[in-house]
């Protein structure tokens, strides 16, 4: 990643990913903007990519609510408790994601990526990211139904 201008109190920093890492949630990202590359203490902002028929491992962001604004592609995003609940989104479409509400997010094409740029009140966009277990899945205790 190419960081031009000098992080501090009167100064403006670009990000310039060249590459993307995988994070937490199993995809593609590119990080834009983060409190280690901008020294941004409130917010972070990253360009997320869902392969085709990919989807995000089940998490929740603890302490910070999510927008997402969907570039390209459509996607259904399972959440609640026990993933019980849908809702499918359409490029041009915003989401709020509330602090602590796990989700997990699918591309519903098989050919297609789903683009979608991510905007966090957390700085740290990756530390606060806390796995969550699918419902039923092996291994683990679930109150939700099989």
């Amino acid at each position: 990643m190419q960081v031009i201008g000098t992080p501090g109190p009167d100064s403006i920093v670009t990000v310039r990913p060249r590459s993307s890492i995988t994070n937490r949630q199993g995809l593609q990202q590119f990080v834009g903007i983060s409190g280690a590359n901008s020294g941004a203490r409130g917010l972070s902002m990253n360009r997320v990519v869902i392969p085709p028929g990919g989807r995000a491992a089940p998490h929740r962001h603890v302490g910070s609510e999510s927008a997402i604004y969907l570039l390209s592609g459509t996607v259904k995003t399972f959440y609640g408790t026990c993933l019980e609940k849908t809702v499918v989104n359409r490029a041009g479409d915003f989401l709020f994601i509330p602090a602590g509400v796990p989700h997990m997010p699918v591309n519903l094409s098989s050919r297609e990526p789903a683009i979608a740029l991510v905007a966090r009140n957390d700085a740290n966009e990756q530390e606060n990211v806390i796995p969550h277990a699918a419902p039923g899945a092996a291994g683990t205790a679930s109150a939700c139904p099989r």
